[in-house]
């Protein structure tokens, strides 16, 4: 049975086997053999659609070895964080609050027509006295998942992420904590197969100094040479994201955040199912083969993940 997955466009496929390293004639192969190493794991037990299963593929450039890494970390850091990373509820009056500041969006319009995905996140938009960075964190979330069996242009391209700080105070920077900080980005690093190809910063505001020297060393080298901050340099942005790129509130024709907000609420309705089933997957470390991972040490803020083997 082929492979139920969406064709790319001529121009993704290009992209694909160039830069992934996808083969068509080898994927229906390179899926089987994930799906056995997959099902020899008794502590494993994630979603085995092949849309999904293949962003993993991608996401590692078609190592095997680091798809199954990743797999494992997604769903280790899903159950053992759920506040943090597992998504169930998405009809959540709160959750859909949040979602209609229209405070993280995903613009229609790749960068570049056939390039990378471009995320804006607007953290002043979100009242901080009415709403906790980690629940913002669940709708950012759920977008994630969306994108990963939605996404092509996100999957084979990465994504762009622009954290427009207009109109936040230092306390919506005072929500994260040195060991939340560290979650994140082992998440976004070693979790997820979406590929973070620039982190930029604009409007940044008194504090956002201390926050980002918090984060940057967490982070591998390659990601640190990936952040871009701007301060209030509009010009600074848009020499690599053309304003045409950027919604129409910016002056660019990249959609409006009113129609991209209501586009999402539609598909958030279309996924409720979808979500409550993230209950049945996961991982049982009970059942991990080997030595137990010490998530303690891991996660002190001095810990990395990196010390998770898999085989």
């Amino acid at each position: 049975m082929s492979p139920q997955i969406r064709p790319l466009t001529p121009e993704l496929q290009k992209v694909a086997k160039e830069q992934l390293k996808e083969d068509p004639e080898r994927l229906e192969a390179d899926l089987q053999a994930f799906k056995t190493w997959i099902e020899q794991q008794p502590h494993l037990n994630p979603r085995m659609d092949d849309q999904f299963l293949v962003a993993f593929l991608r996401g590692c450039k078609y190592s095997l070895e680091r798809a199954k890494s990743k797999l494992d970390k997604y769903y280790t850091l899903k159950t053992k964080y759920p506040d943090y990373f597992r998504v169930t509820n998405t009809t959540d009056s709160k959750f859909r609050e949040i979602h209609q500041t229209g405070a993280i969006i995903y613009l229609p319009t790749p960068l570049n027509e056939n390039g990378p995905r471009i995320g804006i996140w607007r953290m002043g938009l979100v009242p901080v006295e009415k709403y906790t960075m980690l629940e913002c964190m669940q709708v950012a979330q759920a977008m994630q998942e969306i994108a990963i069996l939605e996404d092509d242009y996100a999957n084979v391209n990465g994504v762009v992420f622009i954290m427009d700080m207009k109109g936040a105070t230092a306390a919506h920077l005072f929500q994260m904590t040195p060991s939340m900080a560290k979650k994140f980005t082992v998440f976004s690093e070693e979790a997820l197969p979406l590929r973070l190809k620039a982190q930029h910063f604009i409007n940044t505001i008194t504090g956002f100094e201390q926050l980002f020297n918090m984060f940057k060393p967490m982070m591998s080298k390659k990601m640190q040479s990936r952040l871009f901050v701007h301060g209030n340099k509009m010009g600074l942005l848009t020499e690599q994201i053309p304003l045409k790129y950027l919604p129409e509130e910016y002056g660019g024709e990249n959609g409006t955040t009113q129609d991209i907000v209501a586009a999402m609420e539609k598909k958030l309705d279309e996924y409720a199912d979808f979500f409550q089933e993230n209950v049945n997957f996961g991982t049982d470390e009970s059942l991990r083969p080997g030595k137990p991972i010490d998530f303690e040490g891991l996660f002190g803020v001095e810990g990395s993940f990196r010390k998770l083997n898999v085989d």
